[in-house]
C-alpha cells in the first residue's frame, strides 16, 4: 500500500504556561476564528540507535488520538524564500500494529537507516487545542494549535541520557500556526500578535528534536565542509569539483525511495546521477586520494551496472512502443507485439528485482557511507589547492582530446559492429566532457555551458543510433527460424525501420559535430 501525502508548512513559539492566547482576529486577514477543540495526541517516534533519521530533521511517529491518527513520516524541509518557514513533505499510513513501522513509510528512509533496526526513542503527549483561523469569504487559512508537551525518552534515547544524567522526561507548552490554504505571508502579519503574547520563535525545529537534546551524531550527516568554499571563478579546485559531488551525492540519496517504488524515470536520474559522479571523478582524480577514488569509481560501477538491466529494458520498450503500434492489425504483427512485449517485460522483471536486492545489501550502504564520508571530508591532495579555473580548463581540454580521438578511431573503422563499438565510445566520451563541462560552469560560465551542449547533443544523436543498433540486434534475435511468413513480414519491417533511424542518427550526430567543430576543438577553455 502506498503512502498518502501532502505539504506541511508550519512555524513554532514557544510560549510560558500561563500565556493567554491573544485575539487571533488581530492578525491582518484573519476575520473569524473558529469554535476552538482539544484533543490528546500521544505520539511515539522511532529512530535508530544513532538517531540517523532525527540527525537528518526526519521524523518518523506513530499517533494516536486527532483526525490524523496514524503513521506519519516528515522528511526534511525544503529550502524557502526569506524567512517565510519551509514546506516540508509528510507521509501518512494506516495505524497497523502498534510497534510496527509500514513498509510504505520505511521505503522513504531505507537509504538512511542502511540495515539499522528502528526502535521507539521518544513518547510525547500532547494536549492540544486548536483554533481555526478564517477569511472573510470562509476560506479556511491556518490553524492555531495551543500545545501543552509532556515528552519521555525510551530504549536507547534514555539510555544516552542517563549516561549524560540529563533528565529523561521534559514538559512545555508550544504554539504551532500551520497553513490550511492560506499564504505564506500569514506568518509575517501573525508574527507581532502572537510575539505580543509572549511567544517567540522556537529554538527547535520539531518536538522530538526538543525531546532528544543534544543527542549521538554521526559524521555521514554533517553538512558537506566544501560548500562554504565557493567563490565564483576564483574559487580553488577543490571547492568546484567537491561542490559538484555533493550535489550529486544529495541527488543520489533523494532519488533512492523513487527508485525503490519504481516511479518513471527512476532508475534512469539514478543511473545518471553515478554516471556524472564517475565522469568527474575520473577527470578529476589528481585532486584525491588515489585509493579512495579507485574505490568509489568501482562501487559507482557496480551500482550502474544493477540499474542497466532495468533501464536498458525500459528504454528497448519505449523505443519499439511506437514501430510495433504501426504495424498491420495482422496475426504476424500480433505475435510480434506478443513476443517483444513478453521479452522486455521480463527483461524487466528480473532486472528490477536484482536492482532491489542490491539496494538493500551491505555493499550499497557502504558504497552510500563512502559517499557522503568523501562528500563530507573529502580526501584532498595539496594539489586541490590550485585554480579551479586552471584545474576544470584542463580536465575539459583533456576530455575534448579523447573526444576527438576516439571520432577518428570511429571515422576509421569497418561499417557493421566495429563501428557500431568505435560510436558507442564516442559516445561515452562525448558523455563525459558533457559531465566535466558541467563541473566548470562556476567558473567558467557560459563558456563551458556551451561546451557541455555541444557534447550533449553528439551524445544524443550517437545514442539514438546505439538504440537502433540494439533494437535491432534484439529483435533479429527473437525472430526464428520457424516463423510463419508474416511473422517474419514483421520482423523484416522493424529491422529496415532501425537501419532508417541508424542512418538519419549518423547524419545528425555528423552535422551537430560539425557545427560544434570550432567549439570542441584545441584550446577551447
Amino acid at each position: 500500500m502506498k503512502a498518502s501525502e501532502g505539504l506541511e508548512v508550519e512555524k513554532k513559539y514557544d510560549v510560558g504556561k500561563d500565556a493567554q492566547v491573544p485575539h487571533l482576529t488581530d492578525i491582518e486577514v484573519v476575520a473569524r476564528v473558529g469554535e476552538p477543540h482539544t484533543a490528546t495526541l500521544t505520539a511515539v517516534y522511532f529512530d535508530t540507535a544513532a538517531q540517523e533519521l532525527a540527525g537528518r530533521k526526519i521524523t518518523l511517529r506513530r499517533r494516536t488520538g486527532g483526525a490524523d491518527a496514524g503513521w506519519h513520516l516528515k522528511l526534511p524541509p525544503a529550502a524557502a524564500a526569506g524567512s517565510e518557514p519551509a514546506a516540508r513533505r509528510e507521509l501518512h499510513a494506516p495505524l497497523g500494529q502498534e510497534g510496527v513501522v509500514p513498509d510504505a513509510l520505511l521505503t522513504y528512509v531505507q537509504v538512511y537507516l542502511r540495515g539499522a533496526a528502528v526502535a521507539p526513542v521518544v513518547r510525547l503527549e500532547t494536549v492540544r487545542t486548536t483554533y481555526p483561523l478564517y477569511a472573510a469569504d470562509g476560506q479556511h487559512l491556518a490553524d492555531l494549535a495551543d500545545d501543552h508537551v509532556s515528552s519521555e525518552r525510551l530504549g536507547t534515547a534514555l539510555a544516552a541520557e542517563a549516561t549524560n544524567h540529563s533528565d529523561a522526561s521534559l514538559q512545555w507548552r508550544e504554539w504551532e500556526l500551520e497553513l490550511v490554504h492560506g499564504e505564506p505571508s500569514l506568518f509575517a502579519a501573525a508574527e507581532e500578535v502572537l510575539e505580543a503574547a509572549g511567544a517567540t520563535p522556537s529554538a527547535h525545529a520539531s518536538k522530538l528534536g526538543r525531546a532528544l537534546g543534544s543527542g549521538p551524531t554521526s559524521a555521514r550527516r554533517r553538512a558537506p565542509g566544501t560548500a562554504s568554499l565557493l567563490a565564483g571563478k576564483k574559487a580553488p579546485a577543490a571547492a568546484v569539483v567537491t561542490l559538484y559531488v555533493a550535489e550529486h551525492v544529495d541527488h543520489i540519496l533523494a532519488l533512492d525511495p523513487a527508485v525503490r517504488l519504481a516511479e518513471p524515470d527512476a532508475v534512469h536520474d539514478l543511473r545518471s546521477a553515478t554516471r556524472r559522479l564517475r565522469s568527474v571523478l575520473t577527470a578529476y582524480r589528481s585532486l584525491y586520494s588515489a585509493v579512495r577514488v579507485r574505490r568509489l569509481l568501482a562501487e559507482l560501477k557496480w551500482l550502474g551496472g544493477e540499474l542497466g538491466a532495468p533501464r536498458d529494458a525500459e528504454v528497448m520498450a519505449a523505443i519499439l512502443r511506437g514501430p510495433l503500434a504501426a504495424l498491420p492489425d495482422d496475426a504476424g504483427s500480433q505475435a510480434v507485439r506478443r513476443r517483444v512485449h513478453r521479452h522486455t517485460e521480463a527483461v524487466f522483471t528480473a532486472g528490477y528485482r536484482e536492482l532491489l536486492a542490491a539496494l538493500v545489501s551491505g555493499r550499497y550502504f557502504r558504497l552510500l557511507d563512502e559517499l557522503e564520508s568523501f562528500r563530507t571530508d573529502p580526501p584532498l591532495r595539496a594539489v586541490a589547492v590550485v585554480s579551479g579555473r586552471k584545474a576544470t580548463g584542463k580536465a575539459i581540454e583533456k576530455s575534448a582530446a579523447r573526444l576527438r580521438r576516439s571520432h577518428r578511431a570511429a571515422a576509421t573503422s569497418r561499417k557493421g559492429p566495429e563501428r557500431d563499438e568505435a560510436l558507442h565510445q564516442v559516445r561515452k566520451d562525448a558523455k563525459r566532457l558533457r559531465h566535466v563541462a558541467e563541473s566548470a560552469v562556476p567558473v567558467h560560465g557560459k563558456r563551458a555551458a556551451k561546451v557541455g551542449k555541444a557534447a550533449q547533443r553528439q551524445q544524443a544523436h550517437l545514442g539514438e543510433f546505439n538504440d537502433a543498433v540494439l533494437a535491432s540486434g534484439l529483435l533479429a534475435s527473437l525472430r526464428q527460424a520457424n516463423d510463419q511468413p508474416q511473422v517474419v513480414a514483421a520482423f523484416d519491417a522493424l529491422v529496415e525501420e532501425q537501419a532508417a533511424l541508424m542512418v538519419a542518427a549518423l547524419a545528425k550526430y555528423r552535422r551537430a559535430r560539425k557545427k560544434s567543430r570550432h567549439l570542441l576543438g584545441r584550446g577551447i577553455i
